[in-house]
């Protein structure tokens, strides 16, 4: 679908919603870097990672409009660095909630999501790439940080709609914006609403997805790789 003009010159939203989600996810990440006994240094360093990964991701290989907003702004710096210094201070209180780091994930996650569609459909990509992009941004500094402490991504594992969730959250932002021409906050506020209860009710519901195959399959159901 042709990108309308008129549309494009308006996508770009408040700076606080990236910024909002660049504070989640540097939580998320310096909450990992404490239950692993990182020191201050390792902790800062895993929050940038994840707060930062997926806008990173975003500007440097799909929209590439110069240098990525990051690194334009001390804002997200500081972002990272409020979140590092929130986590170290409440993350005793913080634990005695089970699923307090998903919730926050999940905040991030919606966040972060309309934040790349919108910048990507502000660079004129198509409707479907900004879709795409969306989901990267959501789920990039997740990715980063799981690879950075040597755990399996959390988006690879069979568990409860990860990406599934931001997109649904994408497409209905995208599908408000452009197809139905509304205001551009509350769609983004909308859509951040949708990826965050839906996340919410699998995680609470234990909604999950599966495997391809049983993990008790046993091993000689496979084709040998030797000729």
């Amino acid at each position: 679908m042709p990108v309308d003009p008129s549309i494009v010159r308006t996508a770009a939203l408040p700076v606080a919603i990236d910024l909002g989600a660049t504070f989640l996810f540097s939580i998320t990440g310096a909450m990992v870097a404490i239950r692993r006994y990182y020191d201050v240094i390792g902790v800062f360093v895993l929050a940038l990672a994840t707060g930062l990964g997926g806008g990173l991701l975003r500007d440097g290989l799909f929209i590439q409009s110069g240098p990525p907003a990051a690194m334009r702004s001390s804002s997200y710096m500081f972002a990272v660095l409020a979140g590092s210094v929130i986590a170290i201070l409440f993350f005793q209180h913080v634990e005695r909630l089970s699923k307090s780091f998903l919730i926050f994930d999940a905040l991030g996650t919606g966040a972060y999501g309309v934040v790349g569609a919108s910048k990507a459909f502000e660079a004129g990509l198509a409707v479907p790439a900004c879709i795409f992009v969306g989901v990267i941004n959501a789920v990039g500094g997740g990715l980063i940080r799981d690879v950075l402490v040597r755990e399996e991504p959390l988006m690879f594992k069979p568990g409860q709609f990860y990406i599934i969730a931001s997109l649904l959250g994408v497409s209905g932002f995208m599908l408000s914006v452009v197809f139905f021409g509304f205001p551009l906050v509350p769609s983004a506020i909308s859509a951040i609403a949708i990826t965050f209860v839906f996340r919410l009710l699998a995680i609470f519901f234990d909604w999950k997805t599966r495997s391809v195959i049983s993990p008790s399959r046993p091993s000689k159901s496979f084709p040998s790789d030797n000729p």
